[in-house]
């Protein structure tokens, strides 16, 4: 799954439409071989 990019995430920042952590997302990632993941928050800019 090294080649696969989800490109819509939403973390905890995306007030209302995500609850995951940034942290515990490129774990995730990381356990599953991809080595890239795309972070979609929308309204704010925490997350940066």
């Amino acid at each position: 799954m090294k080649d696969f990019v989800h490109l819509h995430v939403h973390s905890e920042y995306s007030l209302l439409d995500g609850s995951a952590r940034i942290d515990e997302l490129a774990e995730q990632a990381s356990k599953l071989g991809m080595n890239a993941l795309a972070l979609t928050d929308h309204g704010v800019m925490y997350g940066v």
